[in-house]
């Protein structure tokens, strides 16, 4: 019996001993190569195929720009816009394109509403620049891809153009989500081309059917053959205008032939050792996220948990008030003058650090605004790393989930809904928030804020340390914070930082929204300090690459189905 008993507490041991244990569930996929992480599976394996083509990141994040186009409509795009930021190992500089859609030259206000006067909020005529040709802005994603293609990459461009029209041409499996979302997304049954790619037999694509798109393929072909006249000029440019024509459109030719993109300069802030870059006006997001940053490097986050009541308290009171910095002065550099320098001044954000109490919600009145709208989540984000070191951080929009439903015959591009993102009111003296705006105001040929925000991140070595980016409209900063500051100031790895749960909370609205993994407890807590909490499904879904010790740790937010990381394996 007693060398039973000894052979049971031996066996015991080596069991216990022999079993495997992780911090957590969510295990970043790890490699010294190449990596693309996107919110396709599809389009990330293209990504890497370019790489393993012996292209570099930008050449990569050409093809996936455009093969999210066919893998992920809702918000993949040719008739978009966005914002990109480059590094480039070699020169150790970093580079900012901006491609954001611009409101077309003959548009105004009773062109586009119908109306002189601006209507009440509760008007369908808002419509106008939701979901019919009127809402589109002057795409320009086809120009910033090819921009940076043109400056960095090293493939030709018919080579990386190859797998993404065999792609558009061969089709692919359309996943349930895809099923699901063209199902709820009533702007595609309205447009008769969108119908027809999108429903058969009246019915949205069935999951497991195969998509194809000889539509899209073709216009994939004129850009492959012709670069940036392929889209903007020639016959993919005469269907646009043709269409807006015969629509009530105002996109020109002379709009496609005069759009261009800018290298402007990035903006930046030291985050604790860390230097954060992210997108400059027009983006609004980039001053959201470095405002909300500048702030909590006066606050020690570190001492309390990272899912602490004080840890949220502290987010939410930051990005409050990185939201009111963008509410006013921001907007298209090109017809306002942002003062940027001002905006994320130590005096501003000593400003903004005194009115936060430790123990208590700010009520809106406290937040004040500097003294001198709307956006969809259905924005797509991608971060690559190739094995030189070179990265690419991009994200772009169609504005709404499908953008404004409309497809151009015979091009299979889906316009975006971005002329709803001005600030209409101006001028207001009723409204406070971003929807009076002087620096947003509509205006001919301008472009309208964005809250997107691809964002680089450097150690205090100044090595590449961190490749992020997320869509959500209004979300987006509030993401793209919780990734940084979960991998900065809590030493959690890249999949714990990106699933940790997150709160979102605005200016100037009283609410503050959290997903529903934030514990009741904690909500109790938060309600005890003046917050109103609301629950948010989902927010943001960051796409992200995490470098450390020269190696690359990439992690898809689980968020959003068909996200994933893909690497070179040779």
């Amino acid at each position: 019996m007693r060398n039973l008993l000894i052979t049971f507490l031996f066996v015991s041991s080596l069991n216990s001993t022999d079993y495997i244990d992780y911090l957590h569930p969510f295990h970043p996929t790890k490699s010294k190569e190449g990596m693309v992480v996107s919110q396709s599976a599809l389009s990330s394996d293209i990504g890497v195929k370019i790489l393993d083509m012996g292209g570099n990141a930008v050449d990569a994040a050409v093809a996936v720009g455009f093969s999210l186009a066919t893998t992920l409509p809702r918000a993949g795009n040719l008739g978009g816009g966005g914002f990109m930021l480059i590094y480039i190992k070699e020169k150790d500089e970093i580079f900012y394109i901006d491609y954001r859609s611009k409101s077309p030259r003959n548009a105004s206000i009773e062109k586009l509403l119908g109306v002189k006067k601006i209507p009440e909020r509760n008007s369908e005529r808002w419509e106008r620049v939701d979901y019919t040709y009127l809402a589109s802005a002057v795409p320009g994603t086809v120009y910033g891809l090819l921009e940076a293609h043109k400056n960095f990459g090293r493939l030709d461009l018919e080579e990386i153009m190859k797998p993404v029209i065999a792609q558009a041409e061969e089709g692919i499996a359309v996943s349930s989500d895809l099923s699901y979302v063209i199902g709820v997304t009533p702007q595609l049954k309205s447009d008769k081309e969108s119908y027809s790619i999108y429903f058969k037999d009246k019915e949205p694509l069935k999951e497991f059917s195969i998509m194809k798109r000889p539509d899209l393929a073709n216009t994939f072909k004129q850009i492959s053959k012709n670069g940036i006249k392929g889209f903007y000029e020639g016959e993919v440019a005469n269907k646009i205008v043709n269409a807006m024509s015969e629509n009530n459109g105002l996109i020109t030719h002379d709009d496609l032939k005069d759009y261009k993109s800018f290298f402007r300069m990035p903006i930046a802030i030291n985050y604790k050792g860390h230097k954060v870059f992210t997108a400059a006006p027009p983006s609004g997001g980039g001053i959201t996220l470095l405002t909300s940053l500048s702030i909590l490097n006066n606050i020690d986050i570190n001492k309390y948990k990272s899912d602490s009541t004080k840890t949220y308290h502290f987010l939410a009171e930051s990005l409050r008030r990185g939201h009111n910095n963008r509410s006013h002065f921001v907007g298209d550099p090109d017809y306002f003058d942002v003062p940027i320098s001002e905006l994320l001044s130590t005096k501003r954000i000593k400003e903004l650090v005194s009115s936060i109490n430790s123990n208590k919600a700010s009520p809106v009145k406290d937040v004040k605004a500097f003294k001198k709208q709307k956006e969809s989540k259905d924005t797509t984000h991608f971060s690559i790393i190739d094995k030189e070191g070179n990265a690419v951080s991009n994200t772009y929009t169609l504005g709404l989930s499908f953008g404004s439903g409309v497809t151009i015959p015979g091009t299979g591009i889906l316009m975006n809904s971005q002329m709803n993102n001005f600030a209409y009111r101006y001028g207001d003296k009723n409204d406070i928030g971003r929807g009076a705006s002087p620096g947003n105001r509509f205006e001919p040929g301008k472009k309208p804020m964005s809250t997107m925000a691809p964002t680089i991140v450097f150690d205090k070595n100044d090595d590449l340390f961190l490749i992020t980016g997320s869509p959500g409209g209004s979300d987006i900063p509030a993401a793209i914070l919780r990734v940084i500051t979960g991998v900065i100031d809590f030493n959690l790895d890249i999949g714990e930082a990106t699933m940790l749960p997150r709160i979102h909370k605005d200016w100037p609205y009283e609410g503050l929204e959290h997903e529903r993994a934030v514990s009741r407890d904690i909500i109790r807590r938060l309600k005890s300090m003046g917050h109103k909490t609301e629950y948010e499904n989902t927010i943001g879904s960051t796409q992200s690459i995490h470098i450390s010790e020269g190696v690359n740790y990439g992690f898809a937010d689980l968020r959003r189905p068909n996200a994933a990381v893909s690497i070179q394996t040779n």
